[in-house]
């Protein structure tokens, strides 16, 4: 059942979208039928060309997203456990996750060239932050209880760090880890789309949108939000998986 439900959305979605092309509501050019996006997926993955850009923006979003992982997850554990610093740095940490990523492209483009550095480098940009910021707020709201009775029955500051703050902050990572995910895919998909790239799903979107193919840029589109849903659904599945005891 639960199965069906999840196939109920998709299918409005395709119906909507049938019933504004066929009522022309908005010019058949600008949005063709499901059937001819559908039609320009076939082509793309037919020519094996569109590989290249899927495989070229996965790899931009895996380097960011491991970088900022291995930055930010530290961090976040260190400004946790330690309340005082990360409020004096909560105002600083709030401001540039405030800032939108794209607008600082120009600058990453100054200092590290036209190339893939940039680009990598606003993802990890935006990544980063949100993942400090989620895990310290893990470590932050851990359950007072929970550490208080550890300490009673004579555990060490380590221990307490590794058994109880380290896993109760968990949840919260995730949640940061899946925000982060979806932050650098779009990030990656925003920079292709300016100079400097050769291959990427977004400059694939706009090479399509320079030559007037709509409906292959609405199908390039799609292969993007599928992507996207793909790399949070394995967040849902190590949250599952590791995370399981939550809430329970």
């Amino acid at each position: 059942m639960k199965k069906i439900y999840f196939l109920i959305g998709p299918i409005v979605f395709i119906v909507i979208w049938e019933l504004v092309y066929l009522s022309q509501i908005i010019n058949n050019f600008f949005l063709p039928s499901p059937q001819e996006v559908f039609l320009s997926l076939i082509t793309l993955f037919s020519s094996l060309s569109i590989f290249l850009d899927l495989g070229i923006t996965a790899q931009r979003v895996f380097i960011s997203l491991t970088l900022a992982i291995i930055i930010g997850f530290p961090i976040g554990l260190l400004l946790g456990y330690y309340e005082k610093v990360y409020a004096s740095l909560e105002v600083l940490i709030d401001f540039f996750r405030s800032i939108p990523p794209i607008a600082l492209f120009p600058l990453f483009v100054l200092i590290l060239g036209i190339g893939d550095s940039s680009k990598i480098g606003a993802a990890i940009f935006a990544a980063t932050l949100l993942i400090i910021f989620n895990t310290a707020k893990g470590i932050i709201n851990t359950k007072k209880t929970r550490i208080l009775a550890a300490k009673l029955m004579g555990a060490t500051k380590k221990q307490i760090f590794g058994k109880i703050l380290l896993w109760e902050s968990l949840p919260q990572t995730i949640i940061g880890l899946r925000t982060a995910a979806s932050f650098s895919l779009v990030v990656i998909v925003a920079t292709e789309m300016f100079i400097g790239t050769y291959a990427g799903l977004g400059r694939r979107i706009i090479d399509f949108q320079y030559i007037y193919n709509v409906s292959g840029m609405y199908a390039v589109i799609l292969i993007t939000g599928l992507f996207g849903f793909a790399l949070n659904f394995v967040f849902i599945w190590l949250e599952k998986r590791y995370v399981h005891w939550y809430g329970k």
